[in-house]
């Protein structure tokens, strides 16, 4: 995850976005055997009066793991595809259609081919997922930073987002017409590929939100949400101060309904990551959940033990009851 601290008319004025062309399919239907997802059975089970609380912290931990065993994950590399695979798995399992928005950008190590994963859910049981439907995003990053000089698996950043993300999808798909309301994105490129700058750094975002903006699909969501460094054992949640102030308050209402209001505060300065692409490009408010406050960042320590199931427990189930609030 990069920080970069910067007044919000400066970015504006100074990143430049490139006209770029997708390799990858456009269409919803499932990019791989990978991504097909699993039939479900016909009678579907009763829908969780209260779903947060169908979210684990354990399972979700479990796929922190699966990714930290992967090894570095920088894009491009052969760990990160290893990763991606993983992850196509999880969301068939759990019924998700896959896009793979595939898409090539210049970077100060040359140009370099990223995979954004985007992945939708039907309304009914049998069908195909539609474009339409989607009312929200939910985000994390994939990838880890590049380092010559250690091995860094990033479980924090990005493994424990990633790996609630993939927790998230198998819970919403427990209400089908609620999961049908969420588009979920794994983004490529977020970290910066050298040093970060208005054109080295969220690669995978600022495709992503442009691609919305020019086809106009943008316009049909209300709100989205960037995880990112979400299982720190001493959780922290730092929402950057410039975050959509209604956004906030849904989200403290929340962690206050559910006994974890202390775990939630505001940084006392804005943060430049994937959440920036959604809000000024795409135009949809986005708030970004990041616990920022984490020694370990960007440091070999950055491992599993510095994690905790409980700490990604706190961070899925408030914000599904959050979601709840916002798309009842």
């Amino acid at each position: 995850m990069t920080v970069f601290i910067r007044r919000w008319a400066s970015f504006l004025a100074c990143i430049p976005f490139l006209s770029l062309s997708a390799c990858g399919p456009k269409s919803q239907a499932p990019a791989s055997e990978g991504s097909k997802p699993n039939a479900r059975a016909a009678t579907p089970p009763p829908v969780p009066a209260e779903l947060w609380k169908e979210f684990s912290g354990e399972r979700a931990f479990e796929h922190v793991r699966r990714q930290v065993e992967c090894g570095a994950r920088p894009a491009g590399s052969t760990a990160l595809e290893k990763a991606r695979e993983l992850i196509l798995a999880a969301l068939k399992e759990s019924g998700w259609f896959v896009e793979l928005q595939n898409f090539t950008d210049s970077t100060p190590r040359g140009p370099k081919t990223f995979c954004n994963i985007i992945a939708r859910f039907p309304e009914s049981p049998g069908k195909t997922a539609p474009v339409s439907t989607q009312k929200a995003i939910v985000a994390s990053h994939y990838d880890t930073k590049i380092f010559s000089t250690i091995e860094f698996v990033g479980a924090n950043d990005a493994g424990s987002s990633t790996g609630a993300l993939l927790e998230l999808s198998r819970t919403l798909a427990l209400d089908p017409a609620f999961a049908s309301q969420f588009e979920l994105v794994f983004f490529d490129g977020e970290e910066a590929v050298q040093q970060f700058t208005e054109t080295d750094g969220l690669y995978g975002s600022r495709y992503y939100a442009r691609e919305l903006r020019d086809s106009g699909r943008s316009k049909q969501f209300r709100f989205g949400i960037l995880w990112d460094m979400i299982g720190d054992r001493n959780l922290n949640i730092t929402l950057p101060s410039d975050s959509p102030r209604e956004m906030v308050q849904g989200l403290l209402s929340s962690s206050q309904a559910l006994s974890v209001r202390q775990c939630f505060g505001i940084l006392d300065r804005p943060l430049l990551d994937d959440h920036i692409p959604l809000n000024h490009v795409a135009r949809i408010p986005c708030l970004d959940i990041i616990d920022f406050d984490y020694p370990a960042w960007h440091t070999a320590d950055d491992t599993l033990d510095q994690l905790s199931p409980a700490s990604l427990q706190t961070v899925g189930s408030v914000t599904l009851h959050y979601l709840k609030q916002l798309l009842p």
